[in-house]
């Protein structure tokens, strides 16, 4: 029997800015409040990032993620997910303060430096909101993504191995995948594994239901039985490569971080309506979605009683 599938919601990330959609959550309120009604729709685990509440920058101050999760772990029982990319610009060790500080039961974490480009949505906006907006989009064209070996054995140690806390393993290409397995090799990750296939993001694998295949195929050759595995993506491919991992037995990743829509040419108007678009659907295939208490047996999840905020 196939399991509950687990339901992720990414809700504001660091790719999107203000001027895309006025409905990204910018504010710490605004960030719980949707964290809550993904929570309530059926997101098992939330994936945060924090935003400067006046220019909505994506920020790594410790101060705003406090403004926000205490309420979303009050009033909700979701796994909360703090990121390790933060934004761009933003150092190894900045990246790094925010889970070190709070110690969630999960980070994210890149499996390694890539081209990470989104300077190509500067052609579809004439004005901005912030001043900020462009020059962040327009840097991206000469950037990296740094997360090096060295890097990754950092996190590992003082987030995972320090704070007790475990990993959404993000890969955006077959290299990941094996990056990850070196890992493994050397025991410093541990299974269960939750690892997130992610496409469509330009510098990393494109977003085709071929490729999502092939990453399925290599993982279950490097990992067998050791990986829950999980699928973010990008764009207008969110729901569909998302319900074709659902059908081969994985889980989804949603939210305004990965797609500002929630169909053609139309804005979600919040995290929540694409989970409920996304339990619909996989109820539609008799599909059961994960609770919690499922997720944190299934990823041996430290529980919530032993974060820091």
């Amino acid at each position: 029997m196939a399991k509950p599938v687990i339901i992720t919601c990414a809700l504001t990330g660091s790719i999107h800015t203000p001027t895309m959609s006025d409905y990204l959550p910018i504010s710490p309120q605004q960030i719980a409040d949707q964290a809550v009604a993904a929570a309530n729709a059926g997101a098992a685990i939330l994936h945060l990032h924090a935003r400067d509440p006046e220019s909505g920058r994506p920020t790594a101050d410790i101060d705003v993620f406090r403004q926000f999760l205490p309420r979303i772990k009050e009033e909700t029982d979701a796994i909360i997910n703090i990121t390790t990319g933060g934004g761009h610009n933003m150092t190894v060790e900045q990246r790094m303060q925010p889970p070190l500080n709070l110690q969630p039961e999960m980070c994210s974490l890149n499996m390694g430096s890539m081209n990470f480009a989104l300077y190509p949505l500067l052609e579809k906006y004439d004005t901005w909101k912030h001043d900020w907006e462009p020059g962040y989009l327009e840097a991206t064209r000469d950037f990296i993504f740094k997360n090096t070996f060295l890097d990754i054995e950092t996190i590992l140690e003082q987030i995972g191995e320090g704070c007790s806390t475990r990993f959404e393993y993000e890969c955006y290409d077959v290299g990941h995948l094996y990056s990850l397995a070196h890992l493994l090799d050397r025991k410093l990750v541990k299974p269960p594994l939750f690892v997130q296939t992610i496409f469509g993001v330009l510098g990393g694998i494109g977003a085709d239901a071929e490729n999502l295949q092939f990453m399925r195929h290599t993982a279950n050759k490097l990992f067998g039985n050791d990986y829950e595995w999980s699928v973010l993506a990008a764009g207008r491919h969110q729901m569909s490569l998302g319900m074709m991992c659902a059908n081969m037995g994985g889980n989804v990743r949603v939210g305004l971080e990965d797609s500002l829509y929630i169909s053609k040419g139309e804005f979600a108007k919040s995290n929540a309506e694409q989970v409920s678009k996304l339990r619909h659907l996989l109820d539609e295939m008799s599909l059961d979605i994960a609770t919690p208490a499922e997720v944190r047996e299934r990823l041996a999840l430290k529980g919530a009683d032993n974060v820091k905020f």
